[in-house]
This record gives structure tokens, sequence and C-alpha cells, in this order.
């Protein structure tokens, strides 16, 4: 049980230093233009990270169709790398959305119409933008700057994922229901700031109502789930700056599993929403005696089919499982618990 207090660590971890990564400095400079502009940039920019974490939520819920009996449980750890899509590596940057930028063509100083630019996953190398003076970019040392460049997780890194770790535990219920939790009370975790979760899920078996069917050797349940994870970051405490990330992750499944003496045969069809948000708060200044307070708050969104196949292995109590969900942010999820009844 102790070891489950590291798990809402792991998910700071894993937000904390992709954002470090990805050299926040850097990310600072895209509210130089005016709060449209950062908002419009900054969007781009996180929306995939924003994207895979809730994903990554609505991973690790079961490893098998059967509830438990009534008392039984079970306590599982899961690891899930949530696949970045190629399409997540760049995106686009329209000139013509900017009120007080420009994006420019790196030392050319050409300004294209629009040009992808790296995500917060994509290549390491910075865009270059201008500041616009009565509508025009003025390339001079005073209004140039470089943008963040992204991870490089598939040239830097050799991955292509960002693992999400989850824990839950399962209760069996009577007329062949389970509940499940995800509970982290909001944790302050001093300069690293805060973390707080809240999930509940509830499957049932289904096959009991279906004549025919019910004495047949396989179990056959449908399941909801629904996770929401807030997560603060200090990132100057002296200025009061802030970073806040909201996410939510709702899943409706079908499940079916087969048991053969100690291995079970699991798969699922649903299908997935996450909502997520990102809010940068506090003061910041932009120099000349200019500053901007709570320049950023941007909401990304992902939902769509989602299939998953996998088995778990079960030795006395303990239970090791493995499976992958083909999804736009497709995933490989690595569970061990133990399991009673």
């Amino acid at each position: 049980m102790k070891k489950l207090r590291y798990v809402p660590l792991l998910i700071l971890f894993v937000i904390t230093s992709t954002w470090s990564f990805a050299q926040p400095d850097q990310i600072y400079q895209l509210i130089k233009g005016s709060k449209e502009d950062a908002n419009y940039l900054v969007g781009g920019y996180v929306a995939p990270m924003l994207n895979v974490l809730g994903n990554g939520l609505n991973q690790g819920w079961y490893n098998t169709a059967k509830p438990h009996k009534l008392v039984g449980f079970d306590l599982t750890v899961n690891i899930s790398p949530v696949y970045v899509p190629t399409s997540d590596y760049t995106y686009k940057v329209d000139n013509a959305k900017l009120a007080n930028l420009n994006h420019v063509d790196g030392t050319d100083k050409i300004t294209p119409t629009t040009a992808d630019v790296p995500t917060i996953f994509g290549s390491s190398n910075a865009p270059t933008y201008n500041a616009k003076i009565n509508g025009q970019a003025v390339p001079t040392p005073l209004t140039s700057f470089s943008g963040p460049p992204g991870l490089d997780l598939k040239g830097k890194y050799g991955v292509k994922a960002l693992p999400i770790p989850t824990a839950n535990l399962s209760i069996g219920l009577p007329a062949g229901f389970d509940i499940k939790f995800r509970y982290v009370p909001t944790l302050d975790l001093g300069e690293q700031g805060k973390f707080g979760l809240l999930g509940i899920g509830l499957m049932h078996d289904i096959k009991q109502y279906i004549p025919g069917i019910k004495s047949l050797p396989f179990d056959l349940s449908v399941f909801a789930g629904y996770t929401k994870m807030t997560t603060d970051i200090t990132f100057d405490a002296s200025k009061n700056q802030t970073g806040k990330f909201d996410v939510t992750a709702t899943t409706l499944q079908a499940l079916i599993s087969k048991k053969i003496a100690v291995l079970t045969i699991y798969g699922g069809v649903g299908y997935n929403m996450a909502k997520s948000n990102f809010k940068a708060q506090g003061t910041y200044d932009l120099g000349n005696s200019v500053s901007i307070t709570d320049p950023v708050d941007i909401s990304a969104s992902s939902s769509g089919p989602r299939m998953t196949a996998g088995a778990r292995l079960r030795l006395a109590v303990f239970a090791f499982s493995a499976d992958y969900t083909l999804q736009k942010y497709s995933a490989l999820t690595l569970g061990f618990g133990i399991n009673v009844r």
C-alpha cells in the first residue's frame, strides 16, 4: 500500500520533467505579443502533451471482464507508455492569426504565411519570431527571439511515447458489479507543486441477462470509468508564477475475457473522451516596464473509438498483465497487482 504513494509522484515527475526539458524560459517568450498570441502559440505547443495525459488516464482500468465475488478485491499498479502520433510533432502557425508577433524563417527573416513549428514532442529546431510594429515584422535584436524547441522524442531519446502511471482499487459488489477507485488527496509537494486525483469506475456482468450464453465459459461485461487530475507547478514563487493542469478522462467499453488455467485473455471495445486545460498564472515581465497577468488559458480535447487486447497471468494472489490499446493515442499498459476472490 505504501508504494501507491509513489504513483502521484511519478505522474507529477512526468509532467514537470517534460516541461523542464522543453525549456520553459523559451516557452515564456511566447507571451511577448499579447494574450491572444500567447494562447494561440502555447496552445499549439502544449496540446499534444495534454492529449497524451488525458488518454493515459483512460488506461489500466481492468485486466478481466469478470467481476470479483462479493467483497473480493484487487489492488493494481500500471504503467502505460502512450504513443505520440506523427501529426503531433508539429503544429501550424498562421501569421494572419497573430496580432503582435510574426513567425519568420530562421536567419533569412522571411515571413511565410503559414509554417509548421515543433510541438513539445517535436524536433529541437527552435522557431524564430519577430514583433510587429504597425502590422509589419521588424527583425531587430530587440524584437526577434527564439520560441521553444521540442523534446525531439524520436531523435534525441529514441522513443515515441510518454509513460503515464495509474493505480486502481477494485471491490466486488452484489449482482455482478465491480466498483473501482483511483484517489489521491491533494498533496502539497513543496517546490514541486501540488497534485490531486480522483477516479471512479463501474463494471457489470451482462452475460447473466442473455439467454443461451450465460452458462458458457467466458465473461462479458460493460465498463465506465472517469478520472480527474489536477496538478499545480511552481515556475517562480517570488513572482507567484504557476502552471495549472486540469485533466478529465472518460471511457465507456464492452469487455470480454476467457480464463485458461492461470492465464486470462481479455479484450475491449469502446469510446474515449478526454479534456484538458492548462493555465499560466501570475505576473510576467515583458520588458520596458510592461507586464502581463495570467497570460495563458488553453484547452485541448481528444475523443474516439478504442480497441484493447491483452492477457493476465495470475500466480496465487499476484497478477501480471499486459495489453495494447489501438486508438489515436495508442498505448501499451503493463500492470502488477494483488488479487483476492
